[in-house]
């Protein structure tokens, strides 16, 4: 019992930490220091690109082999650099010159305060970019620093870029597919020289990570990502790059499928390469909060005069479940579970075929906290029978917590004893409950990853189920979310709470009574899909536990 009221305890203070915590934020003030994530501290002093300019350097070996990189001076600040505009229905995306780097996207269907989202930018405070170009042992070859030629060969479609540099000209060819987030980048090395070229072609994505957490109460990783056949998927922190704890390997044989990438809550951008060469990963960190991961691919030898062709595929978009799956294998799991893979995607499945046939995301949740239930209700009903049996010895508990209140031993015998009389097991309504665990949990990732929630309404006033339940602070003109789902929330927390059997610790009772209250304003900030499953759920549990204490009142009686 002791336990049980120091743990409660414990989380009724970390709730009220965070609640004041979110309030702070909420009215303009700096977060308690404790709580400020990582990746929201700004320096200051950062640079934009002037140290990002960098290369990867080679020296002579077999295979792929990948050192720290080589910063130099920007040499080509003086030249007119220009963009040039590929786009389709779903994406724009700028091209620079400058080493024929993507250096902007905008995503037009997702929306953020009503605009579209720009996902890939350079900025002096907001950089995010992707990139490529060619190094050799001992020959300055093109790379992302050098200026390129431009040619437009289908008006927002299809663009090529050109540079010769040291008797080796490098064309790439991008192309925007239609209807599509992906951009196929084809690679046209050719050598001039009079002796083999022996290169290696490298794509790199660079961004800062001057990302903005959604709240305080819940987290979603950014960073680097990696897939390869023999690893599967890693997510790599910007804060293991900085302290060079990456222990993943990072070399690719030929024919092995891989790819890199940088991923963030519902977008992420890739680099998917040809699987015909040998390559090797690489992290970097370039400045102060500028982090990039590369894909290095050792090109065949080059004679005199000849050239070659590489392929990739450059992803710049939403991590839609259906989309993810046609791009590259494993590509699916940069939509990242956890643990909880094997359970949260079948239950994303069966939530999308819900949504095909009710067209609706919000009724698709209720539908689908429904099915669950069911499947579950032996297993509810087991602990709510026996949540009930406790109820019902409750005002025996009282009497001998106050008849042995100076001898702990003789009341556990006691407590014991009665358990065994009545033919109670005391852990009888927690066992059921831990089974469906893994699965509630599961499903709360589900709602909090799917990016298929963003800008999805439900009804009335429900306009994005991935944002909080705003209409009351609306109403009064609040900065701070407070909306009807939390309240509701809250009360079917009350009911449940007293539908339970009420503690004989008189301070753990106080503690029960107050955590919907904590919860619900803690649900405030919560997405309002995410308050809308857990409605439903509690609602579902109300009818059955009320049920079932009817039925035990009824046959006792």
């Amino acid at each position: 019992m002791d336990i049980k009221k120091t743990l409660l305890w414990v989380v009724f203070s970390v709730s009220g930490v965070m609640l004041f915590n979110n309030w702070q934020i909420a009215q303009g003030n700096n977060p308690l220091p404790f709580l400020v994530p990582p990746s929201t501290v700004t320096n200051p002093q950062k640079s934009n690109l002037s140290q990002a300019d960098s290369t990867p350097k080679v020296t002579e070996s077999k295979g792929v082999n990948v050192n720290a990189p080589t910063l130099g001076p920007d040499i080509n600040t003086a030249v007119n650099i220009k963009t040039i505009t590929l786009k389709n229905n779903l994406i724009e995306i700028e091209i620079s010159t400058k080493g024929a780097t993507v250096t902007k996207a905008i995503l037009k269907q997702h929306l953020e305060d009503n605009e579209p989202i720009v996902l890939l930018q350079s900025q002096k405070n907001n950089t995010y970019l992707a990139r490529s170009g060619l190094i050799a042992t001992g020959t300055d070859l093109a790379n992302h620093n050098d200026i390129y030629q431009e040619k437009v060969i289908a008006e927002g479609q299809q663009a090529s870029f050109v540079v010769d540099k040291n008797g080796v000209t490098l064309e790439k060819t991008f192309t925007l597919k239609p209807d599509s987030y992906i951009l196929e980048v084809q690679n046209k090395i050719t050598n001039h020289g009079t002796l083999p070229l022996n290169a290696f072609l490298y794509s790199e994505i660079v961004r800062d990570d001057n990302t903005k957490s959604e709240s305080q109460f819940y987290s979603t990783f950014t960073g680097a990502a990696v897939y390869t056949d023999q690893q599967k998927y890693h997510e790599v922190a910007f804060s293991d790059i900085e302290k060079n704890k990456v222990k993943i390997p990072t070399a690719l044989v030929k024919g092995e499928n891989g790819w890199i990438a940088m991923v963030q809550h519902y977008f992420a951008s890739a680099w998917i390469p040809d699987t015909a060469n040998a390559r090797e990963i690489y992290f970097d960190k370039l400045d102060n909060q500028l982090f990039r991961i590369g894909l290095k691919s050792e090109l065949p030898s080059l004679a005199a005069g000849s050239n070659t062709i590489q392929k990739a595929t450059l992803f710049i978009g939403p991590e839609e479940d259906a989309l993810l799956k046609e791009i590259a294998p494993g590509f699916d799991l940069i939509k990242d579970y956890g643990h909880l893979t094997i359970i949260a995607k079948p239950l994303f499945w069966l939530l999308n075929e819900i949504h095909h046939i009710v067209q609706n995301w919000g009724w698709a949740i209720i539908v689908l906290t429904i099915l669950i239930k069911l499947v579950f209700f032996p297993l509810s009903a087991a602990s709510y029978k026996s949540m009930a049996r406790m109820k019902e010895v409750q005002p025996r508990l009282v009497q001998m917590k106050e008849q042995y209140k100076n001898d702990p031993q003789k009341l556990n015998a006691a407590m014991m004893e009665m358990y065994k009389k009545e033919k109670i097991n005391p852990l009888g309504g927690c066992l059921p409950v831990l089974i469906q665990i893994p699965v509630f949990i599961s499903l709360y990732w589900v709602l909090l990853l799917s990016v298929e929630m963003r800008g999805a309404p439900w009804l009335g006033w429900i306009h994005d189920l991935s944002k909080p339940d705003t209409l009351l602070s609306d109403l009064v003109g609040l900065s701070t979310p407070i909306g009807v789902l939390p309240i509701l929330m809250a009360i079917s927390m009350f009911i449940q709470t007293k539908l339970n059997p009420t503690p004989p610790d008189p301070v753990q009772a106080k503690v029960m009574l107050y955590m919907p209250l904590a919860f619900s304003l803690m649900f405030f900030f919560f997405p309002s899909g995410l308050v809308l499953y857990y409605i439903v759920n509690n609602v579902l549990s109300i009818a059955q536990q009320w049920q079932i204490n009817n039925m035990f009142g009824t046959k006792q009686s």
